[in-house]
């Protein structure tokens, strides 16, 4: 600890003076920790190109960050670092402002994995700026069109239903309505983290999604949302197949294809599966639905026994391709 408290001591002015970007990333954004799930994330919307690229920082089991107004990204990384060596959200803010000579321009906010919340506005960001730190979240918006914006994001998450994401999407809903980034609308990403790090960080990520350009980029995100539900679902689905519980697989694929509807390749793999595993008179109903809707799946279906993902059964192959 002394030793990585003794490398911090060195690292966060230097990272801070060599970045100190004079990025505009003007927008309106909440960090927050699901008390039920201990999921940790952020979200974030800004008339600004790609924003998920600079604003949002999240791990597993450890907290998430936003880092705005004239952003530096190292807040990100630096946070997240001092966050993990076991410093509260509100230290490792004030830890790293007190190393920061730019940091009257800086809009920052945290939350650890303890749910302690901490949120700085400069006295530069542009206004309308500010924000409200709750219990285990915090709301923060600069060059807003009105200074109501974040007490109604505020008020939003406290009273949404849902799961994390719902809630943060419910946050960034809130703030448009209430007038949102004087400049408009352009870009928006929003980031889930699960409570406990599983050792194996690309699964630690429940949702990682970014709207880099749009002319409505909260219903795009909400549409990004509803399809990684569903793709998590299909996941859910061949676990199930592996483990031979049929009855909870086509419960997860039937779940998935109801919010995907339009994405024919869900029930394509659900019929891969059904007719690997012996399930034929179920797969070829749901591989002639595929085949009718978008005929080029038919194709693929012998290339896939080339490699074993169907079985090399003639009489099994003809029966899908005459669907």
């Amino acid at each position: 600890m002394r030793r990585l408290s003794a490398f911090l001591a060195v690292a966060v002015p230097f990272l801070l003076a060599a970045e100190a970007p004079r990025r505009p990333v003007h927008t309106y954004s909440i960090v927050a920790r699901d008390a039920a799930t201990g999921e940790l994330g952020v979200a974030v919307q800004s008339h600004w190109f790609s924003v998920g690229t600079a604003v949002p920082w999240a791990e597993a089991g450890v907290g998430a960050v936003a880092t705005q107004s004239f952003t530096d990204p190292s807040y990100g990384a630096l946070s997240l670092a001092l966050m993990k060596a076991g410093k509260p959200a509100p230290e490792a803010l004030k830890a790293l402002l007190a190393a920061d000579s730019d940091r009257e321009v800086r809009q920052v906010a945290m939350v650890d994995a303890k749910g302690r919340a901490a949120a700085h506005t400069g006295a530069k960001c542009i206004q309308a700026a500010g924000h409200e730190v709750g219990e285990g979240f915090t709301v923060e918006a600069n060059l807003m069109d009105q200074a109501t914006v974040w007490p109604a994001m505020a008020k939003a998450f406290r009273s949404a239903k849902g799961d994390l994401a719902d809630r943060l999407l419910a946050a960034l809903r809130a703030a448009q309505a209430e007038g949102g980034d004087i400049r408009g609308q352009q870009s928006a990403a929003l980031i889930v983290v699960k409570g406990t790090p599983s050792g194996q960080p690309w699964n630690d990520r429940l949702f990682d999604l970014r709207v880099e350009d749009h002319p409505d980029p909260l219903k795009e995100l909400g549409r990004l949302v509803q399809l990684r539900r569903a793709y998590r679902l299909m996941d859910e689905g061949d676990g199930f197949v592996t483990a031979g519980q049929w009855t909870e697989a086509k419960a997860a694929y039937e779940a998935a294809a109801k919010l995907a509807p339009g994405v024919w390749e869900m029930p394509f793999w659900q019929a891969v599966a059904l007719a690997s595993s012996g399930k034929r008179d179920e797969a070829l109903p749901i591989f002639k639905r595929v085949f009718a809707a978008e005929p080029f799946w038919k194709r693929l279906v012998p290339r896939l026994a080339d490699v074993g993902q169907l079985p090399r059964d003639a009489g099994l192959l003809k029966a899908i391709e005459a669907q």
